[in-house]
This record gives structure tokens, C-alpha cells and sequence, in this order.
């Protein structure tokens, strides 16, 4: 099997007056693959730059595009359902390092991989912001002006048709490997303690 592989990107759209903010592993690489030829600036790289947060987008970029074209930009985001979203960088970090003989994904079963990221000292492996932290600023307000849920990304799309007046496909990209992806009841339910500001905010999206 061939995988293809998208680079999230933040998107801008001056006219529109529109920014899509790429949230990790939410299933946003197909939103991009479709919008960037539509987009005024993509930023693809560095990746502090790419992955640029919802609070680090009002406090640095948001008043400069004000300044510059006189109007506020409004931002968009996708999440994911908190276990779902987990489970898509479980499937990342296999794909990723599938090849390298030593990494320490090699036999690690998703219910291990959930147990590292809800451990006092997370592994490497298992070390990366939460969709919160991402969406969110530093009291943990909602900084995005609309999210929207990954599993009605349709509404998003429909969003998108109306803003930028075009007709929007999806493709398939980032396909994941299809891997075990269960958990016992007692970590679902650890996880659910863990991930409870990702699980308060996903479950205030209309």
C-alpha cells in the first residue's frame, strides 16, 4: 500500500479575511490539500511557524493582518474526538518509524501508547500538546472563533463552500495503517480523566 503524505499547514485567506488553523493530527491534511491552491499564503515551514496555536495566532499574528488589510481575520479550526485523536497519532508514529528497527514504537499496542501519554514523565514518543492547549489560551478560553467537529466535517466544508464560493472535494490522504487500536475500560477511563479540558471543549462544539 502507498500512503500519502500531507504537511499540515496554516492557511490564509486575505479576501476572505479567513485563517485555518491546522490543528496536529485532526484530520486536516485533505482540508489543506484542497485549500491551498485557493489560499493567499500557506506556511508550511518551520514548524513553529506552521502549527502556529490559536493563542500565539491573537497575541502575534492576529493585529498585524488587522494593521496590514484593516479588518480582523476570523479563524477556523477542526478537532477531533479527544481517544480518536490519540488513536491518529498512535497510527502516526507506527507509520513514522516503521522502518527504524531500534525506535521504541516497535510492538507497542495503542493501550501501551495511551498509558505513556497519561504517565507523570512522558516518553518522547508520546509527548505532544493537546488539542486544548492548541485551541485554547492560557486560562484554557476557547481562542478559535468556530471549531469544527472532525466527525461533521461536512459542515465544515460547507463553511468553507460559503466563504471562499467555490466547490470543495476532499481527497484521501494520510490513509493510516490499519493497526489495534482498543483499550481496556480502565485506561479509556484514565484517559477520559486526563484529556478532561480536551473532552469539556470538544463536547461544547454545537
Amino acid at each position: 500500500m502507498i500512503f500519502t503524505f500531507a504537511r499540515h499547514k496554516m492557511l490564509i485567506f486575505w479576501k476572505q479575511k479567513l485563517v485555518f488553523l491546522a490543528t496536529p493530527k485532526a484530520g486536516s491534511s485533505a482540508i489543506e490539500a484542497a485549500l491551498e491552491p485557493l489560499a493567499d499564503v500557506a506556511i508550511l515551514r518551520p514548524a513553529e511557524l506552521k502549527h502556529t496555536s490559536a493563542q500565539d495566532f491573537q497575541g502575534y499574528l492576529a493585529p498585524y493582518l488587522a494593521q496590514k488589510s484593516g479588518e480582523a481575520f476570523t479563524t477556523v479550526a477542526l478537532m477531533r474526538q479527544p481517544i480518536d485523536w490519540l488513536r491518529s497519532w498512535y497510527r502516526f508514529r507506527l507509520r513514522d518509524d516503521d522502518e527504524d528497527p531500534d525506535h521504541p514504537m516497535i510492538g507497542r499496542t495503542f493501550e501501551q501508547f495511551a498509558q505513556d501519554y497519561i504517565s507523570p514523565s512522558r516518553p518522547a514518543h508520546a509527548n505532544f500538546s493537546s488539542q486544548s492547549e492548541f485551541l485554547c489560551d492560557a486560562p484554557g478560553t476557547c481562542a478559535v472563533d468556530t471549531i469544527f467537529r472532525y466527525d461533521q466535517i461536512d459542515r465544515f466544508v460547507h463553511f468553507l463552500e460559503d466563504q471562499l464560493d467555490f466547490a470543495i472535494t476532499l481527497p484521501r490522504v494520510n490513509v493510516p495503517p490499519a493497526v489495534d487500536v482498543t483499550l481496556s475500560e480502565t485506561t479509556q477511563a484514565a484517559l477520559t480523566q486526563a484529556m478532561k479540558s480536551d473532552f469539556k471543549l470538544y463536547e461544547s462544539l454545537g
